[in-house]
């Protein structure tokens, strides 16, 4: 009798162990499983309330483990198209494929949204590594079906407004708050959206943010990336 209730609590307890994983701890493990795929590609869009202030288009993405990313998307009228391998970056521009140099703008000196758009290139994170930094900022996840959902730190927040941007040259924040979901698909992540608000405070001016980015994860294994000869002579 008394082996029996040993064997029957050690298999209550092997269970439980094996159950143990914590929400946060399968979003983690479901973007590490879409970061080990081979390739993936993705769509991100970005909506902002009110219409206020500078707002990207929608990017198209493609990414190779240990190898080439590729963006394109729209800026007003202009299509952009970046290339990036490691730490290097380049950029089409009217003149041709140019190198994204470090520390300034776009290469170019440019201010406005090639400046925005040089240090997005600068500070870029794929899908599979951003959403395992974001599952990191939140300070609880839970599980309602297929989504997961929370709300993030208030540091977590405030590098959302700051697009990833530090030091005593970024701008003042408040009234940060962020939350974001995340949907699994055969233990992969498939898409993710998180959603920021809050104050932001740059030389005197003051603007009310509040942008909703959706990204959504297709073609995993099947994507094909082809990179000009000029861009890839640029990293």
């Amino acid at each position: 009798m008394n082996r029996n209730i040993v064997l029957s609590t050690l298999v209550l307890l092997t269970g439980s162990l094996l159950a143990a994983d914590s929400p946060k701890d399968e979003v983690t493990g479901a973007a590490k499983a879409l970061a080990d795929k081979s390739n993936y590609s993705w769509k991100q869009t970005i909506e902002v309330a009110g219409g206020q202030g500078f707002r990207p288009g929608p990017m198209e993405g493609k990414t190779e483990k240990d190898g080439y990313t590729c963006l394109s998307l729209s800026m007003r009228d202009n299509k952009v198209e970046v290339v990036m391998k490691g730490e290097k970056a380049a950029m089409k521009t009217d003149a041709g494929w140019e190198a994204v140099a470090e520390g300034s703008a776009n290469g170019t000196g440019q201010r406005g949204p090639a400046m925005f758009l040089g240090r997005m290139v600068r500070n870029y994170k794929t899908p599979a590594v951003q959403a395992q930094d974001l599952a990191g900022q939140a300070a609880e996840l839970k599980k309602d079906g297929d989504v997961y959902s929370g709300d993030l730190t208030e540091e977590g927040a405030k590098s959302l407004l700051r697009f990833g941007r530090r030091g005593g040259n970024g701008p003042e924040i408040s009234d940060a708050k962020a939350s974001v979901k995340f949907w699994i698909a055969d233990g992969v992540l498939s898409k993710y959206e998180v959603k920021v608000q809050g104050k932001m405070s740059f030389n005197g001016n003051e603007r009310d943010i509040d942008r909703t980015t959706t990204v959504e994860i297709k073609d995993v294994g099947s994507t094909k990336i082809e990179v000009p000869e000029e861009a890839s002579n640029k990293l």
